[in-house]
């Protein structure tokens, strides 16, 4: 059991809670801040991401913090695929560059289950990536939290 501080919102999720619990995530893995999101799980937390498979948050922290080692530039948008009492699943995009100055657009879908506290126990993601051209990049906004005005994937098309 979880005996921190409750992370709002709880479930059992509404549509708009369902909605405000994504953009959330959504702005703190646009911080690209390993320690801050590594927050919003369980300390025993259980993910697959593509080949890896942390258990707990120090392994989820250190997992984010290669990633955004090797992922400049990243910005993200996610958006509410479906949800229930407990659990959400999430389609999302972002956008990157390599190492080597290579742009890309992950496309993936993740589904997230929740303790009673609103904390991530379990988090499945399926990604695939697509290298791009800069000028096909779509995301445009400073480093950062997506502006509310910026389009959203469906807006896009993606």
């Amino acid at each position: 059991m979880n005996l921190e501080a409750p992370r709002l919102p709880l479930p059992p999720f509404t549509r708009e809670s369902a909605i405000l619990k994504v953009r959330l995530a959504e702005d703190a893995w646009n911080s690209r801040d390993p320690q801050r999101v590594s927050m919003a799980y369980t300390p025993d937390s259980r993910w697959r991401n593509r080949s890896e498979f942390p258990r707990g948050r120090e392994e989820i922290r250190q997992m984010l913090e290669r990633k955004w080692a090797r992922e400049s530039d990243y910005r993200l948008i996610k958006e509410l695929w479906a949800f229930d009492s407990h659990r959400i699943a999430v389609r999302f995009a972002y956008e990157y560059r390599d190492e080597a100055g290579n742009c890309f657009r992950a496309y993936g879908n993740e589904n997230w289950e929740f303790d009673e506290l609103g904390y991530m126990a379990v988090r499945h993601a399926s990604i695939n990536d697509l290298p791009i051209q800069a000028s096909e990049r779509l995301f445009h906004w400073p480093l950062g939290r997506r502006p509310d005005e910026h389009a959203s994937l469906s807006d896009l098309g993606l």
